[in-house]
């Protein structure tokens, strides 16, 4: 057995599927990634980055021989945007971070998007979806995908760029944009053969919640340069 057959090889058997040893690795990156970025840790980037790489593997082995599930061309390419997107916003939050007035500051501090910016959000996902999905069924699948099956391979791919994007912006919206994608992310990597990552993705779904309540409180109570935001006078309109 080669070192690159015995890397896709290792895992564990549960329920009759094989939970890939990278897999695990890969979204245990992901997971800290996403802790990080809760908690609006410069550091969240460069880890989530070695995770992309790792998934991009897993999710690429098909191409080479390596893997019998299928191929989620998308969920590839996807890793590949990641880490460009993620290159942005280790660089957006490292500036951010230090122009703080205190050294324990946190890199950025949420909100939400402007109208401007959300209508962008909005019209770069219709839009993106749209021709990635005509790149993916023109790519095809390896095997006799349905239609629906590039449509949510395509959501899957924009929704996780868009909400990086939001993420290195510090807009509340980006852990909602993650939602939409672990609601079609999770069914898809299920029905493509991927279940135990699909189980852990749902898991990875209830803190995405979690982290999204975080950084709404935070926007609520926190000025953009990190001071608290002072209350109101009894009776103020």
């Amino acid at each position: 057995m080669s070192v690159l057959d015995w890397i896709y090889s290792a895992g564990v058997d549960i329920a009759g599927h094989r939970l890939s040893l990278m897999e695990v690795i890969g979204i245990g990156f992901g997971l800290a990634s996403a802790v990080g970025g809760m908690l609006r840790k410069v550091w969240a980037w460069p880890v989530g980055i070695v995770g992309n790489a790792i998934l991009f593997l897993v999710y690429i082995g098909v191409t080479v021989g390596v893997d019998d599930k299928a191929p989620l061309f998308g969920q590839s390419a996807r890793q590949v945007f990641f880490i460009a997107t993620s290159l942005y916003g280790w660089w957006r939050w490292r500036r951010a971070r230090r122009s703080r007035r205190t050294r324990d500051a946190h890199a950025i501090t949420p909100r939400w998007a402007k109208g401007a910016e959300r209508l962008g959000l909005l019209v770069t996902a219709a839009l993106g979806v749209v021709v990635v999905q005509q790149v993916l069924a023109a790519l095809g699948a390896g095997w006799p995908a349905p239609r629906w099956y590039y449509w949510a391979d395509a959501w899957i791919f924009m929704g996780s760029l868009l909400a990086t994007y939001a993420m290195a912006r510090g807009w509340n919206e980006f852990w909602l944009v993650w939602i939409g994608v672990d609601l079609v992310g999770v069914p898809l990597l299920w029905h493509s053969g991927y279940l135990p990552t699909a189980v852990l993705y749902a898991v990875y779904a209830v803190f995405v919640v979690y982290g999204f309540v975080v950084w709404l409180r935070a926007s609520r109570i926190e000025r953009p340069d990190g001071e608290p935001v002072e209350s109101a006078p009894a009776g103020a309109n």
